[in-house]
């Protein structure tokens, strides 16, 4: 988990900034005061000369420990997120992908028609650049962007903190664009109501069997850019065979974000679960 990717090194800077604002750096949970030092003690401990005295075995253990404290702290911050997000009436939505899938097209497109029906907000994740901020910032939906450094996922606090700057009117559809990645974002609850993973047919079909976790744990997933499918060789239907054989509750979707095919299926579907969670 984040042992192996580096997502809990020292020093790891997480970046929040609205787009034209002062970007500031600092630490994972700086001015939290329930205390953060073991994200910074994982399992190699190569500096200290007791380390090479334990057994494997030991280590494996204190590695399972450390990867538990981990997510037993980012799921009580999602409950928090939560609870904020049902208080003002939010659906928020976690879209996860790989990168290249169309995600932030996707999102540009879904704002551009839901803006005069709906409040939008959008929490923007990547490990460098504004540039999707900007973006987003262009179709008038406010947009905070969170860079997170050598990191491969969001997680609550980020969400937190993020949403604490964004500041989301009541009612608001906030959209939470993950770091591009099928791995680590699926291990990490930030307090949405709905995950979605987007998958282009660019892409290969297997693509559920190679990353199981992630449509294991998605409620939609969507399918984009099937207007290139006379272009490619993907199998389409088989890939959603997959995908069901991971998830049997997964539903599906099939949409173009450049050409508009499919999107309002999407979009109802949107406002559906909105009045769904205001009606509560």
């Amino acid at each position: 988990m984040c042992d192996t990717c580096g997502c809990g090194s020292p020093g790891n800077q997480i970046r929040i900034s609205k787009p034209g604002e002062e970007i500031h750096a600092h630490p994972p949970g700086h001015d939290h005061s329930h205390g953060h030092d073991h994200s910074h003690d994982h399992t190699h401990d190569h500096d200290h000369p007791h380390a090479h005295d334990h057994s494997h075995g030991n280590e494996d253990q204190r590695l399972i420990r450390v990867e538990t404290d981990i997510l037993q702290r980012n799921n009580l911050l999602a409950s928090r997120n939560s609870g904020y997000f049902e208080a003002k009436g939010m659906l928020v939505l976690n879209l996860m992908s790989s990168p290249g899938s169309g995600k932030t097209t996707l999102l540009e497109k879904t704002i551009l028609s839901l803006k005069e029906q709906t409040p939008v907000a959008v929490i923007e994740g990547d490990q460098q650049t504004m540039n999707d901020a900007l973006r987003i910032e262009s179709t008038g939906a406010p947009v905070v962007q969170v860079n997170t450094g050598n990191g491969c996922h969001l997680d609550a606090e980020m969400v937190m903190n993020a949403t604490k700057k964004l500041d989301p009117v009541e009612g608001s559809v906030l959209f939470i664009e993950n770091v591009g990645n099928l791995v680590c974002p699926s291990l990490f609850e930030l307090g949405e109501q709905h995950r979605v993973v987007i998958i282009s047919v660019t892409e290969g079909e297997d693509k559920p069997l190679k990353y199981p976790t992630m449509f294991e744990h998605a409620h939609l997933c969507i399918y984009n850019k099937i207007d290139l499918l006379p272009y490619v060789d993907f199998d389409l239907e088989k890939s959603i065979q997959y995908a069901s054989q991971v998830n049997p509750h997964l539903q599906f979707m099939k949409l173009s974000a450049k050409t508009g095919e499919g999107m309002d299926q999407w979009i109802q579907w949107i406002l559906k679960e909105k009045t769904g969670i205001q009606t509560l």
